[in-house]
């Protein structure tokens, strides 16, 4: 009795980090739903600019809290990050729901490989052995099976992971924010990202309420699942399941997004894919889970092991999620 107690505790636990990875995997699908190439910038400032007075409630008490220094460390981090949903939402709108939503998975093995590259020690051959097989995933995936070179939207996910990964270690190595408030430095970076976003608007393309004005009931319902699930939702989860799991548990299901984006991409969008190029997606998905599983573990330094083990959760929350 007191085991199947137990069972139910940690299915109830995990069904709410499981569907984030969902609301994520619908993420590019809901991006080719309310922008277009000429609309990506207007689009993302009404994105931010519904979740950032919400979270501002929410962060306000800690936020007059923030040093000098850490405003200047967030800043510095919502500069990366404007970059990386730029990448990220251009290239979902270039390319398929579901090549988008595989290729960023990429990220992940990027993300470890940089790490070993920064504590210079080799990571093991298994590892190797999987990221060399994600590229070639990727590979299969972005040509369909075929000869053909990736598609511009390809190489604008592709390197968006890139710049995900050096964010992650970026955020794990900047001082300035290794102990602030994570609600606090979250805000701030999407502030930055927002004014960012505000300013390029105003250097071309149609005005943010222009765009606004021009959503039907429809856009605004998947704007609004942007806004509030994929990213305000998300991060509160990832918070809560920082407490309630272990982060490897919360790595793993957080590691099915890819899984849910071509699901999206296929049966709501209608993605066609070959053979080959489905085989490319299969071997994504496993050789991103087999670089997890074959990842070296970091060593934190004596006294940092709860703060890495809370990295290793919100290292990949909204302000590196998907769009």
């Amino acid at each position: 009795m007191r085991a199947s107690l137990s069972s139910s505790s940690s299915v109830l636990r995990d069904l709410p980090v499981l569907l984030v990875a969902v609301v994520w995997g619908s993420s590019f699908l809901a991006v080719q739903q309310v922008a277009e190439p000429g609309t990506v910038v207007a689009m993302l400032v009404l994105r931010f600019g519904v979740v950032l007075p919400l979270l501002g409630l929410t962060a306000w008490r800690a936020l007059r809290k923030l040093s000098r220094a850490e405003w200047l460390g967030g800043a510095a981090l919502g500069l990366v990050l404007s970059g990386i949903f730029l990448l990220e939402t251009y290239g979902a709108v270039h390319t398929s729901a579901t090549n988008a939503g595989l290729i960023i998975s990429l990220a992940m093995v990027l993300t470890l490989l940089g790490e070993s590259a920064l504590s210079r020690t080799a990571p093991p051959r298994a590892f190797l052995a999987a990221a060399g097989l994600a590229v070639l995933g990727v590979a299969l995936l972005t040509g369909d099976g075929g000869l053909r070179p990736p598609t511009l939207g390809d190489l604008l996910v592709l390197g968006a992971a890139l710049v995900r990964s050096g964010y992650v270690l970026a955020m794990a190595r900047t001082r300035a924010v290794r102990d602030t408030d994570m609600l606090a430095v979250t805000w701030v970076q999407l502030a930055v990202a927002t004014a960012v976003f505000a300013v390029v608007a105003l250097a071309g393309g149609p005005a943010p309420w222009t765009v606004a004005l021009s959503y039907g009931a429809g856009q605004w319902a998947w704007l609004l699942h942007l806004s509030l699930f994929c990213t305000l939702f998300a991060f509160f989860v990832q918070m809560w399941a920082v407490r309630a799991t272990s982060p490897s548990r919360v790595s793993l299901l957080l590691g099915t997004e890819p899984l849910w984006a071509a699901v999206f991409g296929i049966t709501v969008a209608g993605n066609r894919m070959g053979p080959l190029a489905l085989l490319g997606g299969a071997l994504v998905l496993v050789a991103t889970e087999w670089g997890r599983r074959t990842a070296p573990t970091p060593r934190p330094a004596e006294g940092d092991e709860e703060r890495e083990s809370e990295l290793d959760v919100v290292g990949s929350s909204p302000e590196a999620a998907p769009v």
